[in-house]
Order: C-alpha cells, then structure tokens, then sequence
C-alpha cells in the first residue's frame, strides 16, 4: 500500500469513528490554494476543521507532533476560505484525529489561531 491508500485508508477511519461521535461529514479533501482539509465535519451546532495524522510507531513524537505551527497556519487560511466560499456562518474549531496502529484519538479543539500568530 503506498502513502496516498494509507492516508485514504486512515481518513476513512477516522470519518467512521467521527459518525459514531456523531459528527455529520460535510466534506474530505477539500483543496483551495492554501491548503486541504482532510475532513469538515458538524458536530452539533459547530463546523470542525478535522485533521487526519497517522503513523505506524510512536517514533518522532507520535502524529499529533506532525501538526506544527506551519500546518496549523495553512489549515487555518483553508477553513477561511471554505467559511467564505460557503457562507457558513457556524462556529467553527480545529480537531485532530491522530492513528497510531490500532489507537486512535480525536482531540477536539486542538488549536486556534492563537497557536500559531502571536496576539498583537
């Protein structure tokens, strides 16, 4: 399986376990020129901006550690310009499922734009 089936494979995963929170799946892969968003999802009355990371070990700080600052910045302009484009006017977080083997996390509200552009 090459990386694009394991990251398909991982998305669809994390899509499963997110219905059965009871989230509503509005879109995966959603590309604009600053980015993709692997899954937009309702939950309840809120819009999540949901990031898909797997890894097969531990090693390297596990796949929440693979959302740094820089990818948190281009999954914020890209939940920007999805809001715009829709007009959805929810309120809207960023959450984070992380695979590792069989475990998977969903970290709801992971960041906000504070994480990344310091407050003026």
């Amino acid at each position: 399986m090459d990386n694009a089936d394991l990251g398909a494979a991982a998305e669809d995963l994390a899509c499963e376990r997110l219905r059965r929170l009871g989230y509503l799946i509005v879109a995966r892969n959603w590309r604009t020129r600053m980015g993709e968003i692997d899954v937009v999802a309702r939950d309840g009355d809120v819009l999540a901006f949901v990031e898909v990371k797997s890894r097969s070990t531990s090693g390297f700080g596990g796949p929440e550690a693979a959302v740094g600052r820089a990818k948190r910045r281009r999954l914020i302009a890209a939940a920007q310009a999805f809001l715009a484009s829709t007009g959805c006017d929810l309120a809207s977080r960023f959450d984070v499922v992380a695979i590792e083997g069989e475990d998977v996390r969903i970290v709801r509200d992971a960041f906000g734009a504070d994480d990344v552009w310091p407050a003026s």
